[in-house]
């Protein structure tokens, strides 16, 4: 194979395409660009190029070395010979009474191989494009030593034909593309759902049946193929090529970023990307210790190395719709300027700071936004670390609270089966007592009072006598209760069951005649994800102490919340002082990047976003509800849930969606949920959707 090194005066990466009109220019010219980034010295060059014109000083004029020159300025480019008519080099040369050759155009680039540490080199039209009688472009490709092949075609119907006899010309020459761009930058071609299952399709194809090592997808950047307006107005004219030209590099960053897999895997020394993936699983399998995982055998696990948006870009290349939001957290997708820019703006000038005897602004300004939109009546702000930890902080306030109180014998907390509020001991002993860690634990985790879940179903009517368990545990154990713990509306990991907002209400009324602490825990349903900001709202009830977590900080960093009523803070006070104080309570980073994602929450319409996913995830679904094995089919705001009749085989379910699917998802226990970021598009749902169709209609989850 050749590429098995490379030599002396940097590398050669050639890219060529399934045919005419497919996207080289602009996919060369954005790795150029991509690998300038990276520090790397470049050079593009085009062997050949047809229908230029000649400068009166021999230059061409309008050549694709203008785009490179462009895209990449601190790069050489060149075009190394051209010719006016524009059709087939062999043609347009022969018009002129040239012969072109594979050894010369070869000779030639390799005479400036040493000039840069990476070398692009555009082909013209497709790989077996004829430079004479006996040679075409792969003859070229064949005689450059170490030279990388990047293979470019559009992705649309067709491409797939194309794409496999092309791989099948370049490895009966011994010739492995190192990557193939899927194009998706013609704009005559209109993505709607056909077309855009069709190029997900394509990309599964050409990983699957065509084992490229690494597909990447380009997307189409108008601002790119534009053609400059012409304005009378001088002055106007030339703000809008500010404009132009501004957009123009904008697009060209985007572009590259993209293409940052395929450069990834260019510019790593022979083997390093298999090594180096090889080696981070074998130490991760040595070493590392996953959630809710045996370390022998090891749970399966897939090297991430990239994200962006909604996608999580793996070590092969392979792109996956995030359907998990990285465990319901990153509400706003990955890398989120807005986000990024405000943990290098706190970095700058303060990343930490103890909070004992101590303040600063991010804390400050984020407990007064988070007091502005909690439910009302909710004062008082303790930051801790974790959801798990927020739960302990709400325990603790509670047992403190009633000690403060003259009721020191409330000690025990009251909660639902079915729940779960973290893994920590005292979050434990409210999570569910069958499903949960109770058994293995027992002695340890302390004992609590439990009673029926809320079995009244959201979208059904609510039932009065779902409320028997809860009065009954109240009749019987109320001198001793501290507390009422429980999801509000939504219990997630615990099973996913949501219901009726009703029994909030009753909740409430029986917590005040008890003398009962009331706790939400809306680590998950906070920050929109029900369809309210808190799933509280739905029943108008404010809690006396409310946990938040997981999508605070739009899932940058860890940071937790817990909002009291400042009669719990005033009579703790009273008492004494509260026992807790994490050494990262109030991170300032944390709380910086908690009030960018608050921002972006509030200009980003996510009421509109999240019921507009609620009816996709309904749409793709629901249809399942009467399929083998399913037992359930339940969707609230941006959460989709399919309850299978048995458990589902997580990790082979899990290499399924990988593999097949394109979707990451890890469902557990019976359930096939997705929790989607806000600013999934209609495509990445229905590639969420389409993953779960295909897992249950073919069983792959058993």
């Amino acid at each position: 194979m050749i590429a098995s090194s490379t030599p002396p005066g940097g590398r050669l990466v050639f890219v060529t395409g399934t045919g005419t009109e497919v996207g080289k220019t602009i996919t060369t010219a954005a790795l150029a660009r991509a690998a300038a980034l990276r520090g790397l010295t470049v050079q593009t060059i085009k062997p050949v190029q047809t229908g230029c014109a000649a400068a009166p000083d021999g230059t061409p004029i309008g050549s694709d070395a203008d785009l490179y020159r462009e895209a990449c300025p601190n790069g050489a480019a060149a075009v190394l010979d051209f010719y006016p008519v524009p059709a087939s080099p062999h043609y347009a040369a022969g018009l002129v009474g040239k012969r072109l050759s594979a050894d010369s155009i070869a000779a030639a680039i390799r005479a400036r191989q040493a000039d840069a540490d990476i070398t692009f080199i555009e082909g013209a039209g497709g790989l077996l494009v004829p430079l004479n009688e006996a040679e075409t472009f792969a003859d070229v490709i064949a005689k450059l030593p170490g030279v990388q092949v990047v293979l470019v075609a559009a992705n649309i119907l067709g491409a797939i034909n194309q794409v496999l006899l092309t791989l099948e010309a370049l490895r009966a020459r011994g010739l492995e593309p190192a990557a193939l761009v899927a194009n998706q930058s013609n704009p005559a071609v209109t993505m709607d759902d056909t077309a855009a299952a069709i190029a997900r399709d394509n990309l599964s194809v050409y990983r699957t049946v065509g084992k490229i090592p690494v597909v990447a997808t380009l997307s189409h950047h108008a601002a790119l193929y534009g053609e400059p307006v012409e304005l009378a107005d001088a002055k106007a004219d030339n703000e809008k090529t500010r404009h132009r030209d501004s957009d123009r590099a904008d697009a060209w960053d985007d572009a590259s970023a993209e293409l940052q897999t395929v450069v990834d895997a260019l510019t790593a020394s022979p083997n390093d990307d298999n090594e180096e993936e090889e080696d981070v699983l074998r130490q991760d399998a040595a070493h590392l210790w996953h959630p809710y995982a045996k370390t022998h055998p090891p749970t399966p696990v897939w090297e991430a190395v990239r994200t962006a948006g909604t996608r999580i870009t793996l070590r092969d290349g392979r792109e996956l719709v995030d359907g998990m939001s990285s465990w319901w957290s990153a509400i706003h997708g990955y890398n989120h300027p807005a986000l990024m820019a405000a943990i290098r703006e706190q970095v700058a000038t303060m990343p930490h700071v103890m909070f004992g005897g101590l303040t600063h602004r991010p804390a400050a300004e984020l407990a007064r936004r988070l007091v502005d939109i909690a439910p009302r009546g909710l004062g008082r702000v303790f930051f801790a670390d974790s959801g798990s930890v927020a739960m302990e902080v709400a325990l603790k306030m509670a047992i403190q609270y009633q000690h403060a109180t003259g009721h020191p014998e409330k000690r025990r907390f009251l909660t639902p089966r079915g729940g779960y509020h973290g893994d920590t001991i005292g979050a434990m002993s409210v999570c569910d007592p069958v499903t949960g860690m109770h058994g293995l634990f027992a002695g340890v985790v302390p004992e609590q009072i439990f009673f029926d879940k809320p079995a009244c179903p959201f979208h059904g009517e609510f039932q009065p006598e779902s409320l028997a368990s809860l009065e009954e545990a109240f009749r019987l154990h109320a001198d001793g209760i501290a507390a009422v713990v429980l999801e509000p509306v939504v219990q997630g990991a615990g099973g996913m069951w949501f219901y009726r907002p009703e029994y909030l209400t009753r909740l409430r009324e029986l917590c005040d005649r008890h003398g009962a602490i009331l706790i939400h825990d809306e680590i998950a349903t906070g920050f929109g994800r029900t369809g309210k900001l808190f799933a509280s709202e739905w029943a108008g009830v404010t809690p006396d102490i409310m946990a938040v977590g997981k999508a605070l900080t739009g899932g940058v960093m860890t940071l937790s919340a817990v909002l009291a009523k400042d009669a719990i803070a005033e009579a703790i006070s009273l008492d004494g002082v509260f026992m807790h104080g994490p050494t990262f309570m109030a991170n300032p980073l944390a709380c910086r990047v908690a009030l960018a994602s608050l921002d972006e929450l509030f200009t980003c319409h996510w009421r509109d976003r999240v019921r507009h996913i609620e009816q996709e995830l309904a749409a793709g679904l629901e249809p399942l509800r009467p399929a083998e094995g399913v037992h359930d089919v339940r969707v609230l705001g941006a959460i989709g849930v399919v309850e299978m009749t048995e458990p589902v085989a997580m990790d082979r379910l899990m290499a399924f969606f990988v593999d097949q699917t394109g979707a990451w998802l890890r469902p557990f226990g019976r359930l096939i949920y997705t929790m989607p970021p806000y600013i999934a598009t209609d495509d990445d749902i229905r590639t969420i959707t389409t993953a779960i169709q295909r897992a249950v209609k073919e069983k792959a989850w058993r």
